[in-house]
């Protein structure tokens, strides 16, 4: 049998059918699942413990079965989350991004020749808030590139301003600080105490991001997530647990800002 393989089926659950991808695989252990709001559910299973598709099948019906409850409330928030993806459609003139947590029409202003540099304001009125994107002359990036150029140096604001007032609170000094756009993780410390953070915080409430950024702090006095990391937590962020939900419940909706299609 080949090290990996896997394909898409329908598993019978006693709640009803749920579509999900099986995979063999010779490295894993034990059987395994994961719900992703791309790539759905996803169950491993050991290749030495099937030994073809309706055996590897028929566990991971089982396996779905004793956790279906679980497996039903993570669906139901990707679900959701799907939705909000859709309302805000794709990246346009008219559409809409969220930036600190609030959803920002963007309105696309035609070069005029006044200003040879695009300028993006935001700007407030009865109708909303707006993120206006002034095109300088000659400008040829795309719509998400302008946009994304100017939330990363929000974002790069926004983080650094969090370390400084909280990173002499908790006796910590990052060695430096890097901005990415990763996609399993909001934020990372390192054993070289460099601290990388996902530009895409700014999208979110101004808390979920100093949560992250507290959090990563704290990494640089106890690497571990034990009590005492998480009262260090709390001392800086006692409403963590809160953020930290917010960011789990957006993560689609943040990672989905700026495409240029609408999410399935």
């Amino acid at each position: 049998m080949t090290t990996t393989a896997e394909w898409q089926t329908h598993l019978r659950l006693p709640g009803g059918r749920v579509e999900c991808t099986v995979r063999q695989s010779a490295r894993a252990r034990n059987l395994r699942v994961t719900v992703d709001p791309r790539a759905g559910t996803v169950v491993t299973v050991p290749n030495r413990a099937a030994r073809g598709r309706d055996e590897a099948e028929r566990m991971a019906e089982a396996f779905l079965g004793q956790r279906e409850r679980w497996l039903r409330r993570h669906l139901d928030r990707h679900s959701r989350q799907r939705e909000t993806v859709r309302a805000f459609g794709p990246v346009c003139d008219g559409g809409f991004v969220r930036y600190r947590g609030v959803a920002h029409r963007v309105r696309v202003l035609r070069p005029d020749g006044r200003h040879r540099r695009t300028i993006i304001t935001r700007e407030g009125g009865d109708a909303g808030d707006e993120l206006v994107v002034a095109l300088g002359l000659g400008e040829r990036r795309g719509l998400s590139e302008i946009l994304e150029s100017w939330l990363r140096e929000k974002a790069r604001l926004a983080i650094h301003r969090e370390i400084d007032r909280h990173a002499p609170a908790l006796a910590v000094a990052p060695a430096a600080v890097t901005l990415r756009d990763t996609r399993t993780r909001w934020g990372s410390c390192s054993r070289s105490r460099r601290l990388s953070f996902s530009w895409r915080l700014v999208l979110a409430p101004p808390e979920a991001l100093e949560t992250v950024v507290v959090h990563e702090l704290a990494h640089l006095r106890v690497f571990g997530h034990g009590p005492q990391f998480w009262e260090m937590v709390a001392s800086r962020r006692p409403d963590h647990r809160q953020w930290r939900r917010w960011l789990r419940d957006h993560s689609l909706e943040l990672h989905s800002a700026l495409e240029e299609e609408a999410a399935a």
